[in-house]
């Protein structure tokens, strides 16, 4: 069990690792803002990439997977491991031979999360808008803001494949750069 002791301690040799390091934080920081600048720039070239490194990751899981579905061939599942390795196998080879057509199969994925997400949201902030007082609000737009987004995605398919996988991708490495780099400054007066 955890005492509240041992999470004072872990909490201050955290903040003294972060201090010790904050250096390193504002570099990646910056890295990722300037990454996720030029993602957002060139959105089109950010979700080929995207795209690809998906097919390599598929492709990689794949291949160890079947390379262990056939190591363990006795197992009960094997029928099942095979075919999954495969699917990921076949799903890296689209990705990687047509990284294009891979960024209108990943938006629609994206558009379909964001009207999940969206939904979810909104249903959450008007159960417990109640209890949250005037917080729900806040909940409330962001499901809302998830929607727009999905209509945005959505409506604009086939041609939003060519920017919204790269701009999505750009925004979020922007804000994690921007986060880190907040971290590290704070961390560095501290």
């Amino acid at each position: 069990m955890t005492m509240p002791h041992d999470i004072a301690r872990l909490q201050s040799r955290m903040q003294d690792s972060v201090k010790a390091n904050w250096k390193a934080f504002l570099i990646e920081g910056i890295v990722l803002v300037v990454l996720g600048m030029a993602a957002i720039a060139i959105p089109q070239l950010a979700g080929i990439a995207v795209a690809i490194f998906l097919g390599w990751m598929f492709l990689i899981s794949g291949v160890v997977g079947l390379y262990l579905t056939f190591s363990t061939r006795g197992m009960p599942g094997f029928w099942w491991s095979l075919i999954s390795a495969l699917l990921a196998i076949a799903a890296g080879l689209i990705l990687l031979v047509q990284p294009i057509a891979g960024t209108l199969t990943l938006t629609i994925v994206v558009g379909a999360y964001f009207i999940a997400e969206g939904v979810a949201t909104i249903m959450y902030a008007l159960e417990h808008r109640k209890e949250l007082s005037g917080r729900w609000g806040w909940l409330l737009a962001s499901g809302i803001l998830d929607l727009v987004v999905a209509a945005a995605i959505v409506t604009g398919l086939p041609g939003s494949a060519a920017w919204a996988i790269g701009l999505l991708v750009g925004i979020n490495l922007v804000f994690g750069g921007t986060s880190l780099i907040g971290m590290a400054l704070a961390a560095r007066k501290g």
